[in-house]
């Protein structure tokens, strides 16, 4: 059986909900498919120590501050888990959960879009999918020789799984630099492997002031002024506490990328090796966009070609939360209100025509 509604906004984390608030607001019928069982999107996938880079206040969806967690500068994940949960109760979201989307499609004047239980069809999409179920992993030589175990970010939880083992990170960013503090606080042997030497952001930037630059550069943009580069012109590295302090107990020594992998562990350039039982490939992620390969959108390096956050060559798809591309700062939990708000009003005026 085929549903119909204005709006399917595809993913049910951060930006789905922001979504779902603007229309909201805007009385604009919606529904939000999410394929978790589970409201908190990505942030059921991290690791046990990651927190925030910012306090709560600095960490809010639009129409609702987080609260401050107990004990806590920066929130942990579960407390982000909790806040999205109730900020769904709170503005009774229409998400249906457990519905997974396999394609959208054009189809007259609606797009159809398909799913595990049955089609949807809408005057307008919102992809919220965001990107990590598509982690990336580089191709390296004699990555399927090395016999060691070999896992990505997403699927790393704490250094009680590396007990007694050798452990590479392989890379140079936030994610590469927690995780390799997090196994040398506990005493891992650590091999820590970037492209480039460690860019540490100075150590009273946070979240709150990436936040700034990121809506400085908005402006300048906006007013047609020289582009400051984004929060990547600062540095890689937000030096969060045990970030800190590995670095300065010294335990965060990174060495460049290997050449190759052995069967036991990796080889670099000039022979050196080191043998590892375990990769943890920090590596980043692609955005998930398969469920729109039927529309031919696809642009330079795997994204889909946006205004804003409009398709250019789908006016009734909008795309929320992938990072700059579709909105500076989007991919962050106070970043992606502003967006959002501006894909609301848009989807609204494409309907009132």
């Amino acid at each position: 059986m085929t549903q119909r509604t204005d709006v399917v906004v595809i993913g049910g984390g951060q930006s789905g909900l922001a979504a779902g608030y603007h229309l909201r607001r805007l009385g604009i019928e919606h529904v939000i498919l999410d394929a978790q069982t589970a409201p908190g999107g990505a942030w059921q996938h991290t690791w046990d120590s990651l927190h925030l880079f910012s306090p709560a206040e600095y960490s809010s969806l639009p129409g609702r501050l987080m609260p401050v967690q107990p004990g806590q500068t920066y929130p942990d994940a579960q407390h982000v888990i909790d806040y999205l949960a109730d900020y769904e109760k709170r503005y009774e979201l229409p998400v249906q959960r457990g519905v997974w989307v396999e394609a959208v499609h054009r189809d007259g004047a609606f797009l159809r879009v398909v799913t595990d239980s049955g089609d949807w069809q809408a005057r307008a999409v919102v992809s919220a999918t965001g990107t990590w179920t598509r982690p990336f992993l580089p191709t390296v030589p004699g990555r399927r020789e090395y016999t060691g175990r070999q896992l990505h970010t997403v699927q790393y939880q704490s250094p009680a799984e590396f007990t007694g083992q050798r452990v590479a990170v392989v890379g140079g960013g936030n994610s590469g630099a927690q995780i390799a503090a997090d196994l040398a606080h506990a005493g891992i042997d650590l091999t820590w492997v970037t492209q480039r030497p460690p860019r540490y952001l100075a150590d009273d930037i946070d979240g709150r002031a990436l936040f700034d630059h990121a809506s400085a550069r908005r402006r300048a943009l906006d007013e047609g002024r020289t582009d400051t580069g984004g929060v990547a012109s600062l540095g890689d590295i937000v030096a969060v506490p045990p970030v800190r302090a590995a670095r300065d107990a010294g335990l965060l020594t990174a060495k460049p990328v290997f050449s190759r992998l052995t069967a036991a562990g990796v080889e670099w350039a000039d022979g050196t090796v080191a043998e590892v039982d375990a990769i943890i490939w920090c590596t980043g992620f692609r955005p998930a966009l398969a469920p729109f390969a039927a529309l031919r959108l696809r642009g330079s390096q795997g994204h889909i070609a946006t205004i804003g956050t409009r398709a250019v060559d789908e006016p009734r798809l909008h795309l929320l939360g992938y990072g700059d591309w579709t909105g500076p700062a989007s991919a962050t939990l106070i970043g992606v209100g502003r967006p959002a708000r501006e894909a609301a009003r848009e989807i609204a005026e494409l309907l009132g025509g």
